[in-house]
C-alpha cells in the first residue's frame, strides 16, 4: 500500500489501484465526471502548505482524484501548483474539454500530452457545440491527438457511460516534437519523465525541487503550442448555419469586419441618442434645470442668506457662483448624476449581452497599428466610464509597453462618463459639421498618437486571447446592480473633490486670483483658442476633475465654434487629480510627468489648430 505523491497527500492506494485524475479549465464539467465516478463515496484532504482542497474517491480499479480548474500545468498560483502536482504522479488522465471553446481548452490538452502522461479526452458540452451550429470532426480530432476522444453532453448524461468504459484505452499522445528534443539534457535529474517537460517550461518550483537551472525556453514552447493547437482547431472546426439560432448567428455577425463594423456603427448611434438626447437633454432640463435651479438652489440661497451675506467670504464660498451648497451639489446631482447613471446603464447592458468581449475581437486587428491587442478596447471603453480605473485595469496587457501606450491614450482622448455626459449635452445643440469636426479631431489625435508610439518604442503587440460568452438578454437584475453600484463609487469619489473644487475657485475667486489666471491664460486661452476669458476657469476647474471643469462651460455664452473648440481642448486635456495620482502609481514619475505635460500641449495645440481651420 502506497500514498499518493509520495506522502505529501493523505490518500491511500492500495497495490494494483491506479490514479486517475481529472483535469481540465475552469467551469468544463469535471464534477459531473467525478460524481459519475465516485458517487457518494468522497473524501477531501486538504493539499499541505495551502488552503486548497483535493477531493478523492474510488471507481473499480482507480482512486479517483479531482484538481482545481486550470488553464495550464505551471505554478503561477496554489490551484495551479497543487493540480501541478496531482498530475504529476497521476497514473491515467481525464482530461474534460468544453466542445466550445477548443482553441481555448486545448492549450492544457497538448501540455498534458507533451508530459507523456496516458490520456483520454472528454469533449464535453456537445449539445453547445450543436446550438451554436458548429461541427467538430471527432475522428480528425482523435487522430491529430493520438489519445481517445469521447464526445459528451455530461450534465445531460450523454457520452459519460462510455467514458467510463473507456478509461483503460487511455494512451500517450502524439507529442510536440520541440518539448520532446529538449527532454533529454533533464531526464536524469527528475523523479518522473513530465517534470523534465515543466522544467523545459521554466517552472521555478520544480527546478528548484530538482537544484535544475531554468532553461529560458517557456516562451518558445507555448508558441509552438499555441500555433499547434490554432492549426488543429482549423483542421476539426466547422462553422454550420445549420441549426444555428439567431443569437449564435449575431454574435458571428458581430465579429465580421462588413456586418460588426455596421452594428457597432448602429450601437454607437443609439448609445448617443440615448446619452446626448435624451438623458441629456430631457432628463438633465428636468433634474439641472427644475429642480436643482429652479427649487434648489433658491431655497438654499434664501437659507443660507438669513446667516451669511452674499458678499461676505463665508456667503461667496456657501452660495456663491462657485458655491459649495450651490454649484457643486448642482453640477453633481442635477448635471452629472442622470448622465453617470445612463452611462452605466448602458454599459451593464453591453456587459452583460456580451457584447464587450466581441467588439475586442472586432478591433483587435485596428489596435495592433497602435501597439495594443483587441484587449485594449477593456480599459479604452472602461475609460469612458472612469479614467482612474481604467488605468488600473490596463494591468490585465501582456508588456509594460502596451500598458504605456494605453495609459497616454487614456489620458489624453477618453473622455470620462461624467465629462462625456457634459460634451454630448453640449455638442448635441450644434449643428452636424461641428460635431464630424470635434469627432474627426479627437479621433485623429488618438490615431496619431498611438500610431506614433507604436512607431518609437520597442517591442511588439502580444496576441488576443479572450473568452467570447454567448449573446443573450441582458437580465434586468444584473444591470441594475451593476449601475447602482458603479454610480454609487461614483458618487463617493466625485462628491468630496467637487466640494475641494468648489472650496478652491470660490477662494481664488474672492481673493481675486481667479482674474489673475484668467491674464495669464489669456495668450492662450483668448489668443491661440479665440475663446472668453471666462473658459482658462473651466480650464483650471479640470485639473481638478475634467468633468468639473467640463460641466464649468455649460454656464459659459459660447458661438457654436467656440463651444467645438472648447470642447476639443477639454477632452484632450489633462486627467483629473485622481487619474493623475493612479499614473504616478502605475507608470512611474517620470513616465507619469511626461503623460501630464504632453496632455497639455497636444490639448492646446490642437485647440488652436481646430481654432485656425473653422
Amino acid at each position: 500500500m502506497g500514498h499518493c505523491h509520495d506522502g505529501n497527500i493523505n490518500i491511500k492506494v492500495k497495490a494494483g489501484e491506479k490514479k486517475l485524475v481529472l483535469v481540465g479549465n475552469p467551469n468544463v464539467g469535471k464534477s459531473v465526471f467525478f460524481n459519475h465516478l465516485t458517487g457518494i463515496y468522497v473524501d477531501v484532504s486538504n493539499f499541505p502548505g495551502t488552503t486548497v482542497d483535493i477531493s478523492h474517491g474510488r471507481y473499480k480499479d482507480y482512486v479517483v482524484m479531482d484538481t482545481p480548474g486550470v488553464y495550464g500545468v505551471s505554478s503561477f498560483n496554489e490551484e495551479e501548483m497543487v493540480a501541478r502536482d496531482v498530475i504529476l504522479y497521476g497514473d491515467v488522465i481525464l482530461n474534460i474539454v468544453d466542445a466550445v471553446h477548443l482553441d481555448r481548452d486545448l492549450f492544457l490538452t497538448k501540455q498534458l500530452i507533451d508530459m507523456g502522461k496516458p490520456v483520454i479526452v472528454a469533449l464535453n458540452l456537445m449539445d453547445d457545440v450543436r446550438r451554436n451550429g458548429m461541427e467538430i470532426d471527432i475522428k480528425k480530432l482523435e487522430e491529430l491527438l493520438g489519445v481517445p476522444v469521447i464526445p459528451t453532453a455530461a450534465i445531460k448524461g450523454e457520452g459519460v457511460k462510455q467514458v467510463l468504459e473507456s478509461l483503460d484505452k487511455a494512451r500517450v499522445g502524439n507529442r510536440n516534437k520541440k518539448v520532446v528534443d529538449m527532454l533529454s539534457e533533464y531526464l536524469d535529474k527528475v523523479d518522473v519523465e513530465a517534470e523534465a517537460v515543466l522544467i523545459c517550461e521554466d517552472d521555478e518550483h520544480v527546478a528548484a525541487r530538482h537544484d535544475v537551472k531554468l532553461p529560458g525556453t517557456r516562451d518558445e514552447i507555448y508558441k509552438s503550442r499555441r500555433n499547434e493547437v490554432d492549426q488543429l482547431v482549423n483542421k476539426v472546426v466547422k462553422e454550420s448555419q445549420r441549426g444555428a439560432s439567431f443569437r449564435v448567428l449575431l454574435g458571428r455577425w458581430m465579429l465580421r469586419p462588413i456586418t460588426g463594423i455596421p452594428i457597432l456603427a448602429v450601437t454607437m448611434y443609439i448609445m448617443y441618442k440615448i446619452m446626448g438626447v435624451f438623458v441629456a437633454g430631457d432628463i438633465v432640463g428636468i433634474t439641472e434645470g427644475t429642480i436643482m435651479d429652479g427649487i434648489y438652489r433658491p431655497f438654499m440661497e434664501g437659507l443660507v442668506s438669513k446667516v451669511f451675506s452674499p458678499e461676505t467670504f463665508m456667503g461667496n464660498m456657501l452660495i456663491g457662483e462657485f458655491g459649495v451648497l450651490t454649484m457643486a451639489p448642482v453640477y453633481l446631482l442635477g448635471l452629472l448624476l442622470p448622465l453617470v447613471i445612463g452611462f452605466y446603464f448602458l454599459m451593464a447592458v453591453l456587459e452583460d449581452s456580451g457584447y464587450l468581449p466581441r467588439i475586442a475581437a472586432l478591433v483587435d486587428r485596428s489596435l495592433t497599428g497602435l501597439g495594443l491587442n483587441g484587449k485594449a478596447i477593456i480599459p479604452i471603453i472602461l475609460g469612458f466610464g472612469c479614467v482612474t480605473m481604467a488605468t488600473i485595469t490596463t494591468r490585465i496587457l501582456g508588456s509594460k509597453r502596451e500598458k504605456i501606450i494605453a495609459t497616454i491614450l487614456l489620458g489624453l482622448a477618453i473622455p470620462c462618463s461624467a465629462q462625456l455626459g457634459v460634451i454630448a449635452g453640449l455638442i448635441s445643440q450644434l449643428e452636424a459639421k461641428y460635431i464630424a469636426i470635434y469627432v474627426i479631431s479627437i479621433l485623429v489625435v488618438f490615431i496619431a498618437t498611438g500610431t506614433i508610439l507604436n512607431k518609437v518604442m520597442k517591442g511588439e503587440s502580444s496576441v488576443l486571447l479572450i473568452d467570447l460568452p454567448p449573446i443573450r438578454l441582458p437580465q434586468i437584475k444584473n444591470v441594475l446592480l451593476k449601475t447602482v453600484q458603479k454610480t454609487w463609487m461614483f458618487l463617493k469619489e466625485a462628491t468630496p473633490l467637487f466640494i475641494l473644487g468648489a472650496l478652491l475657485i470660490s477662494v481664488m475667486e474672492f481673493t481675486g486670483i481667479l482674474e489673475v489666471l484668467q491674464g495669464v491664460f489669456a495668450p492662450v486661452t483668448v489668443g491661440l483658442l479665440k475663446l472668453p476669458a471666462e473658459a482658462s476657469t473651466a480650464f483650471i476647474m479640470g485639473i481638478i476633475r475634467r468633468d468639473f471643469g467640463a460641466a464649468g462651460l455649460s454656464s459659459l455664452s459660447m458661438t457654436s465654434a467656440q463651444i467645438l473648440i472648447s470642447l476639443v481642448v477639454m477632452t484632450l486635456f489633462v486627467p483629473c487629480i485622481a487619474a493623475i495620482m493612479v499614473i504616478f502609481k502605475e507608470r512611474g514619475y517620470k513616465d507619469a510627468l511626461l503623460i501630464w505635460i504632453g496632455s497639455f500641449a497636444v490639448a492646446f495645440l490642437t485647440g488652436g489648430i481646430v481654432a485656425l481651420l473653422i
